[in-house]
């Protein structure tokens, strides 16, 4: 059930000398290659990197699904109050291995597992209409923060916990808060300890990006009924997929190497993820968080003005074939364009005939569209290594929470040791630091 990479369509033998990419350019990164290895497995040991060990948190995940199991008997849906790491992985996980219509079935159907809503912004008409749809005696609201002092995640919880008082009076609210954030600092921990909220730690050393094998993502997901443990257990293969020695044999690498080729050496500077599922766009969404704000930075480690990073962009296969792809295809050279495309669909739909005498509908007859969907994505595939744009693919075995796990755990190896070839920090956020200071003087936090 391993997922696997295809790159041919990187290379000069498909795309030609000016646009691909040559063995001798790879094996001229073997040596930074090394170093930047080297460099991770020791940051790793010393416990700088631990990301890299979520998935063999077997205690918190039996944590989690036991406080899950006593939520699942009480309420009927799961509102989780995040932004931006808070909420992407929770909601790639839902929309990748929930039913497409989940929150539509009735609760039998869904083997009694919560309803899930991420209320990821603070759009004042979309945040009230969600609150206008649910019975808050049968919610739990779970607010995520990592530092604890986000204003848009801090402003929703103030909004809910009034509602909760009103509704539900000023002692029993508390039973329907989960609170997330840091295991000893922010304002959020102060909250959640005063006032006997039920809790979850993320790990310090935890970025909100590379968050979603916590908490963060992990109660969301077993409050819907995923998989959890083989979630982790699709990471944990990666991660050893990712151990071996060659560095063109390590997945996460070769694919980091070919991004970073292809932008520093040939100038794309777009990363458009296109998956075939629309069960995969949440996918999409979280891959453009962790690629933008961990690779997009002014300054390398040496503090030297370097401006670097692609521009990651989201796509649909077969959708946006009708509305980026003649971008792609004849506008500039500047993208590199990644498929995701399960091999498998879970789900077979025939085209019955009719029409029998008009051609251009008659020849669909007697095909699926799981045939039609694969032939769309191969003959975009071709379309673009035809016009020497480049291209790489992930393959699939199909979509479960074994390869989810290796797709997402996949992505933030790759994204680290890219940060180490763009001589960056991948795992700090100035930019967005300084627009939030300047929000909180805005809204009149003293100090600021």
């Amino acid at each position: 059930m391993g997922i696997s990479l295809h790159f041919a369509n990187m290379m000069t033998d498909a795309i030609g000398e000016v646009h691909g990419i040559t063995d001798e350019e790879l094996d001229g990164l073997k040596a930074r290659g090394k170093a930047i290895d080297r460099d991770l497995r020791e940051r790793r040991k010393a416990g700088e990197l631990p990301f890299y060990e979520l998935p063999y948190q077997k205690s918190e995940v039996r944590n989690i699904l036991k406080k899950v199991k006593k939520i699942q008997d009480k309420y009927d849906n799961f509102v989780v109050l995040g932004i931006g790491g808070s909420a992407l992985g929770a909601k790639a996980l839902h929309l990748a291995l929930s039913h497409p219509q989940h929150n539509l079935l009735p609760k039998g159907k869904r083997k009694d597992a919560l309803r899930l809503f991420v209320a990821d912004n603070i759009d004042p008409e979309g945040f009230k209409a969600l609150l206008d749809i649910i019975d808050p005696k049968k919610t739990v609201f779970n607010v995520v923060s990592k530092s604890g002092g986000t204003a848009e995640i801090i402003a929703q919880f103030l909004v809910v916990i009034d509602l909760l008082k009103k509704r539900l009076g000023r002692k029993m609210y508390k039973n329907y808060i989960i609170a997330t954030t840091d295991p000893k600092k922010g304002a959020l921990r102060e909250i959640a300890n005063r006032e006997g909220f039920l809790g979850f730690s993320v790990p310090e050393g935890v970025g909100g990006r590379f968050s979603v094998f916590t908490p963060v993502g992990l109660l969301p997901a077993a409050a819907a009924g995923i998989d959890i443990e083989e979630l982790l257990a699709g990471a944990a293969y990666m991660d050893k997929q990712c151990q071996v020695d060659d560095l063109r044999e390590k997945p996460a690498y070769i694919a980091a190497a070919l991004q970073y080729l292809a932008d520093v050496n040939k100038g794309k500077a777009i990363s458009v993820i296109m998956p075939y599922a629309d069960r995969l766009s949440g996918v999409g969404d979280w891959y453009c968080q962790l690629w933008a704000e961990s690779l997009g930075k002014r300054y390398s480690r040496d503090n030297e003005v370097v401006n670097v990073g692609q521009t990651p962009v989201k796509a649909i296969g077969v959708t946006d074939q009708h509305s980026q792809l003649q971008l792609y295809l004849e506008g500039p050279y500047n993208k590199v364009v990644i498929f995701i495309v399960p091999k498998k669909y879970k789900k077979e739909v025939k085209i019955p005939p009719a029409y029998e005498d008009i051609e251009a509908v008659n020849y669909l007859g007697g095909h699926t569209l799981n045939a039609l969907i694969k032939a769309e994505q191969e003959a975009t595939e071709l379309a673009l290594t035809k016009n020497n744009r480049p291209n790489w693919k992930i393959l699939l075995p199909e979509i479960n929470p074994f390869s989810v796990g290796q797709l997402l755990y996949f992505f933030e190896v790759q994204t680290v040791y890219a940060g180490g070839l763009y001589n960056i920090n991948p795992l700090d956020q100035p930019g967005v630091e300084e627009g939030k200071r300047i929000t909180y003087r805005m809204m009149g936090r003293e100090g600021f």
